[in-house]
């Protein structure tokens, strides 16, 4: 397996730094900022940088010479909550060197431990759950006065409408707009609906303000965020006209041709043939679908309560490529769920195939504590075999990622640039509308934040190798 796909299998267990560039730090408060997760939590980072910075603090990226340490964080998995825990103990030791600078645990994790951060571990002076983040200068007041600061109350009507993101550590063409939060889908398996709380979606003429200001900004693409963005449904108080998800899409698209459109995370259960339409209808919109299958075996899809079996799931890939023939599909897969069979894991193997996807996020099943999975169902296979069958999921999607991309040598696709290779600035990198990153060799009349014609002449499992077409 390459190293790049090894990397998208623990995404959701990678430290991502995020900082505002820094200016005019003389005599105020600064704070600094990691992120761990899902595109969710680094969206929620530049919503708490928004707030913060109203209230007289400013970024930076020294940890050591900060006033105040966050870190957003993910509970999706075991791993990722050690993760965190090894870093709140890295930032205790700042502490102890420089007085007076608070540490906040923010997100999901937040939400799930609550007090046993503050109480019983001591790492930290504030926890503060998603839909508590306006509450954050009170909370600091507090902690800075010796209190512990906490929120970590649901809401069903919070969205952030009206907060502007700070765009942190942004590469000045792609952002982040989240659509809705918190998840209705009670899967079995996942913690989201516990620390995010439930449904509800955000008003559409702020989405679409949004858009437009990115635009003007420079801005060339965005990824429009939400738990489950095909259920996104919103009102229009003024004249009950309902939006749904094609509706928004369709309209984001419409603020200008060069802008590009993408969203995460679809639901198998709700993708509409309309979305897809819209899709195939707009060019700016990416031909790109994440839709998690998780399981490819119906009994277990039932336990976990995906409220789809194998055949809906096949209907739904085969709408998709006879309206978009040219989209790529990805997906995420659970391996060793509570009792998974060897034959029910060979159907998510013949599935992986069926669906060829472009790539996917693979794991082993991590029992999280409240879920219903943990309270209804035993985790009765053994890690060593739930590591061998995910070592076969990730190398039979390896395999058929790398003919994937083998077929588009000699193609050339609309690129755009958003930035450097990682391994030399003489070479660029974008993605084309398949969500496939393309590395190229840098030209003279083409900057970052452009549209290029990249033809493809090599490839890996992960990447596209080509070169501008003139």
């Amino acid at each position: 397996m390459s190293k790049s796909l090894l990397e998208k299998t623990i995404v959701e267990e990678k430290q991502g730094e995020v900082f505002f560039k820094e200016s005019n730090l003389q005599g105020k408060k600064k704070f600094y900022v990691e992120s761990y997760g899902c595109q969710m939590n680094f969206s929620d980072s530049e919503i708490i940088a928004s707030i913060l910075m109203k209230n007289g603090f400013v970024a930076t990226k020294e940890m050591y010479d900060s006033d105040l340490i966050l870190i957003n964080t993910c509970s999706i998995r075991e791993k990722a909550e050690d993760n965190v825990r090894q870093r709140l103990r890295e930032f205790d030791k700042v502490k102890k060197t420089r007085k007076g600078t608070l540490v906040g645990v923010m997100g999901c994790m937040a939400e799930r431990l609550k007090t046993k951060l503050l109480e019983q571990e001591k790492l930290v002076d504030l926890v503060v759950g998603p839909d508590a983040y306006r509450d954050l200068p009170k909370l600091i007041e507090a902690a800075e006065d010796g209190q512990k600061g906490i929120n970590v109350l649901l809401s069903r009507e919070e969205t952030y409408a009206d907060i502007s993101p700070i765009r942190l550590d942004s590469n000045g063409v792609s952002a982040f707009i989240s659509i809705m939060r918190g998840c209705d889908n009670m899967c079995s398996f996942c913690v989201v609906p516990f620390t995010r709380g439930r449904e509800r979606s955000r008003n559409a003429f702020s989405i679409l303000s949004e858009a437009q200001s990115l635009f003007d900004d420079g801005f060339r693409e965005v990824t429009l965020l939400g738990q489950n963005v095909d259920s996104y449904k919103w009102t229009n108080p003024e004249t009950g006209a309902i939006v749904n998800f094609a509706d928004l899409l369709k309209q984001v698209a419409l603020v200008h041709p060069e802008l590009r459109v993408r969203f995460s995370t679809s639901h198998p259960k709700d993708i509409t043939d309309q979305v897809v339409e819209t899709i195939a209808s707009y060019e700016n919109i990416c031909n790109y679908i994440h839709l998690p299958v998780q399981s490819g075996n119906s009994r277990v899809l039932k336990l976990m309560n995906r409220t789809y079996d194998r055949d809906w799931y096949k209907d739904r890939i085969d709408a998709i490529y006879r309206i978009l023939p040219d989209c790529a599909i990805s997906s995420d897969m659970i391996a060793g769920f509570c009792s998974e069979t060897e034959e029910e894991h060979q159907d998510t193997l013949s599935m992986i195939k069926y669906a060829n996807y472009s790539m996917s996020y693979m794991f082993y099943y991590s029992e999280r504590p409240g879920t219903l999975a943990q309270k209804k169902y035993e985790d009765d296979i053994p890690l060593k075999i739930k590591k061998r069958r995910l070592s076969e999921i990730i190398k039979l999607q390896s395999e058929i990622s790398m003919a994937h991309n083998q077929r588009d040598i000699g193609k050339s696709f609309k690129v755009l640039i958003e930035g450097y290779s990682k391994k030399s600035d003489k070479h660029y990198k974008g993605r084309n509308s398949q969500n496939k990153v393309i590395v190229f060799p840098k030209t003279e009349n083409h900057n970052i934040g452009e549209y290029i014609q990249v033809k493809v002449n090599d490839v890996t499992s992960a990447t596209l190798l080509g070169e501008a077409v003139t």
